[in-house]
């Protein structure tokens, strides 16, 4: 069974840091694209970073404008698992943020196969 779980969410207040991350089982993640996403209430799930495989030793990562700068994600392929590192948080931050996994790395929901259960992120101002 494939399984996504997100750990790492919180209340932080603007301006603060927060680690999240996502444990993988069930799959042979390293030969897929693995991704962040966040919904805020009331809106649609948006894009916030991907590491795409490039090779067994070369990754592409790529981020939303809206984090980039910002937020930093990274990938322990022998663990299976994916971090985001979100410094310099604003209030628009605040969303369920999602992992996920697809085939090719596209930043739209509907290429990711397999999702977590998402993680709240709540940044105060």
């Amino acid at each position: 069974q494939v399984r996504l779980v997100e750990s790492g969410g919180g209340l932080v207040q603007a301006g603060g840091s927060l680690r999240l991350s996502c444990a993988a089982s069930g799959r042979t993640f390293s030969r897929y694209a693995m991704a962040w996403f966040r919904q805020a209430p009331g809106k649609e799930r948006e894009f916030v970073a991907v590491v795409r495989v490039v090779s067994s030793s070369d990754d592409s990562v790529s981020y939303a404008d809206s984090v980039k700068g910002r937020f930093t994600i990274s990938r322990d392929n022998a663990k299976n698992t994916m971090n985001l590192q979100m410094n310099s948080l604003k209030p628009e931050d605040t969303a369920v943020y999602y992992c996920a996994s697809g085939g090719y790395g596209a930043r739209i929901v509907r290429e990711y196969d397999y999702w977590g259960q998402g993680t709240q992120v709540t940044v105060s101002s």
